[in-house]
């Protein structure tokens, strides 16, 4: 059965539709934590969650040989967003779980935006010592999120001989390229700094990179308000970590922009309280909100992962859903609990994760 339960957070007037899917690992564990603090928010700001969960996950391809049914997309579509919270499973190889779970619904629904906020928060310290105040390191990265390198077009041939060849085919094309890339200029217009940096690799890939690089130059046309420039991925990892402040909106393919995130992350503090949010600009289909921090085999069902991650997810979720007084209250309110220093075991605290949970409730 796909559908677990539903449940309907606050009677009031403005509702949102909402599929959860915890999926895996400590994905379950911080959803349920999260769905909690939601649930106290909505009372505060008079507006109502309609949730349904979905059972999609590794568990049920144990037991059913599929991640989800094939109706999946038309089971999500009716929603305004999903709430998610890892893939993964020590018994299924990385690439199945992804690949039947969450890469699917990014393409389907083209969730072309991946979006990904990074900044020095309170209480956390920062793995970067060139970043000398909180305004050093507060950057947005913009990752393409539905073609290049992550198209999933390629395949193996001559299997189990000498000869075995695989091939793995990025796809950039010039449609993809410009609405994402526009979408990271129009977000750097609207910031105070006005600052984006491109991120590429057109040296050494001299077809799909140069038509990123064509497309940047006719787009950044449109907005002589934003100051911009290119950098090789290869030399952007030595910035981000020498010359943080240098930085703001960092537009990237989907693989550089992957890699790229969890290298931020860690440089502000912990990948384990990263967000991210999967976006679909027009509405047209749900969008996907999710912590970076993946399944976490190692402390999966301890009840101690660190639910910021998701809950930072759940605030991105709610100022896509127009509830921006309700993301901003629930954003000051993990960092006053960050700032005081009540968090988990792998910040320096003693709580558990419902207890991390407790802390920002109490400061909602």
């Amino acid at each position: 059965m796909a559908i677990a339960r539903s449940v309907h957070i606050n009677n009031m007037t403005r509702t949102h539709r909402i599929a959860v899917i915890p999926g895996d690992g400590i994905g379950i564990e911080t959803v349920a934590a999260t769905l909690r603090v939601l649930e106290k928010l909505s009372a505060l700001e008079n507006f109502s969650l309609d949730l349904t969960h979905f059972d999609y996950g590794s568990a049920r391809y144990k037991s059913t040989g599929s991640y989800t049914p094939e109706t999946f997309p038309d089971e999500l579509r009716p929603y305004d967003s999903i709430l998610f919270g890892a893939v993964g499973d020590p018994d299924v190889p990385d690439h199945i779980s992804l690949w039947k779970l969450l890469l699917p619904m990014r393409q389907i629904f083209q969730q072309y935006v991946n979006c990904r906020p990074v900044c020095l928060l309170p209480g956390v310290k920062a793995c970067v010592n060139t970043a000398a105040t909180p305004s050093d390191l507060d950057w947005v990265i913009v990752r393409e999120n539905s073609e290049g390198e992550y198209s999933g077009q390629g395949g193996r041939s001559h299997i189990g001989t000498v000869g075995e060849t695989a091939t793995e085919v990025g796809i950039f094309t010039r449609f993809g390229c410009e609405r994402l890339i526009r979408w990271a200029f129009e977000l750097a217009s609207g910031r105070p700094r006005k600052l984006l940096t491109l991120v590429t690799k057109s040296n050494a890939q001299r077809s799909g990179l140069v038509l990123w690089d064509e497309c940047a130059n006719r787009v950044a046309k449109d907005y002589p308000d934003v100051k911009w420039d290119k950098m090789l991925v290869d030399a952007m990892t030595v910035r981000m970590v020498r010359n943080p402040a240098s930085l703001d909106v960092i537009v990237c393919t989907n693989l550089h922009g992957d890699i790229l995130s969890d290298l931020a992350a860690a440089l502000a503090g912990s990948i384990g309280i990263a967000p991210s949010a999967n976006l679909v600009p027009d509405h047209s289909a749900p969008a996907l909100f999710e912590p970076v921090h993946g399944s976490a085999f190692d402390i999966m069902g301890k009840g101690i992962a660190n639910p910021i991650g998701t809950i930072w997810s759940a605030a991105m979720m709610l100022d896509y859903l127009g509830e921006k007084a309700a993301a901003a209250r629930l954003e000051r309110a993990f960092k006053k609990a960050l700032a005081d220093g009540a968090t988990t075991a792998d910040l320096g605290g003693e709580l558990d994760t419902e207890g991390a949970a407790q802390a920002v409730i109490d400061r909602l």
